[in-house]
């Protein structure tokens, strides 16, 4: 399974992987997945959303134990974010078929849509909207960067744009969701274990910064005349690097466009995104909020205006005490695997899910902390490890 997918969406130069969603690489993976669920002979459909999905048992049947993850990636994304979480989820049915384990309830495999956002800015797409946290119309506003809409892309790709919403049915069957993960950093390395569960997602969002300028020429305007919106935008990414570090949060300016973007022009327009996230709320309203008064600062300084919009946010999320503890219970007890519980900055579809049904998370380690770049990294021991936990948990989750 690993071998397949490696080639899909790679880019030559980088190396790392452009899977955006409703593109050819995205297909290319939506007709991996559902290969992979024929030829185990598992119910396959696809909901109105867009997210796939692969049952083993009666889908109607209720109080499903589902896992999965997702397939898309980040720009020059890593091979293991997302993918690791899909193909350890059929691995894992293929071990309890091995085992003959008998199963009580219904079992499936997902692939939620658009996890990343890379193409239209918002994450978790295809969970927000199943969930109900997205809304159709907020959906239909969505566009790229080329000015293709979320329903365009949808359309082009063969999905009815017109049926997407909340599928409060679809969700009423599952009785927990349990997702698989690279671990996106270096707890797990730290101590030595290769699987972690999690506690907690913490508290992020996206601004979208505006600091609008004046176009000039680059070399005749004096310094005295210019209304140059990079400064104030370089001035706060410096400021946000240190309210960051003071509070304990990350802060990241990782993506900008400029404009009219010319070598010899001073630019009229800096447009960048803000990501920003913390441990509790307090402390990411703190550091959200003095960015935006340093930027206002500096943009007056300079003659610029600056407009701030949030463009997404997604609140802590606690995972459901109950089935963390009873993961925790399966595989320490019943494998004797030491499992730490650890927190993490990064969202997931099992964060989003969280407010309608109960969700875990399983971290497998990486070595070397890097995520969302193609050094992204996780042994095959661990990964094979992480294959054998989850099977642990959905035989113990399933048999109930």
């Amino acid at each position: 399974m690993w071998r397949e997918l490696l080639p899909i969406g790679r880019h030559s130069g980088s190396g790392g992987y452009r899977r955006y969603a409703w593109t050819g690489a995205d297909a290319e993976c939506r007709a991996w997945f559902r290969a992979q669920a024929e030829s185990r002979g598992l119910t396959y459909e696809v909901d109105r959303n867009g997210n796939q999905w692969a049952w083993l048992g009666d889908p109607a049947a209720g109080d499903a134990v589902v896992t999965g993850s997702h397939l898309d990636s980040v720009p020059d994304g890593g091979a293991f974010d997302g993918p690791l979480g899909v193909v350890s989820s059929f691995a894992a049915l293929d071990e309890l078929r091995r085992r003959d384990a008998p199963l009580g309830k219904p079992l499936a495999v997902v692939n939620f849509g658009d996890e990343e956002g890379a193409r239209f800015g918002l994450a978790c797409v295809g969970s927000r909207l199943a969930s109900g946290q997205l809304t159709a119309a907020q959906a239909h506003l969505l566009t790229d960067g080329d000015g293709i809409t979320l329903p365009r892309a949808m359309e082009a790709a063969g999905y009815d744009p017109d049926a997407i919403g909340p599928d409060p049915e679809r969700l009423a069957r599952i009785g927990a969701f349990v997702e698989l993960h690279v671990e996106q950093g270096r707890a797990l390395d730290l101590t030595g274990d290769p699987v972690g569960v999690a506690s907690a997602i913490w508290p992020h969002g996206r601004w979208r910064y505006d600091f609008r300028g004046e176009a000039n020429h680059a070399g005749t305007t004096r310094p005295a005349d210019r209304r140059d919106p990079m400064l104030p935008y370089a001035e706060t990414v410096l400021a946000a690097r240190r309210e960051a570090e003071l509070a304990g949060a990350v802060a990241t300016f990782g993506k900008i466009s400029v404009e009219p973007n010319g070598v010899n022009a001073i630019p009229s327009l800096v447009r960048c995104w803000l990501d920003s996230r913390a441990e509790d709320q307090t402390t990411l309203d703190t550091v959200v909020g003095g960015i935006e008064k340093a930027a206002r600062a500096h943009a007056d300084a300079h003659g610029i205006a600056l407009d701030v919009v949030r463009e997404s946010f997604t609140p802590v999320v606690e995972f459901d005490h109950a089935l963390r503890d009873e993961l925790a219970r399966i595989l320490g007890t019943d494998t004797g695997l030491t499992v730490p519980v650890l927190g993490t900055g990064a969202g997931h579809d099992a964060g989003i899910l969280s407010g309608s049904v109960p969700t875990a998370m399983l971290f497998v380690r990486n070595p070397t902390g890097v995520s969302h770049s193609p050094a992204e990294f996780a042994a095959e021991d661990d990964c094979v490890t992480g294959v054998l936990a989850l099977a642990d948990v959905l035989e113990g989750l399933a048999r109930t």
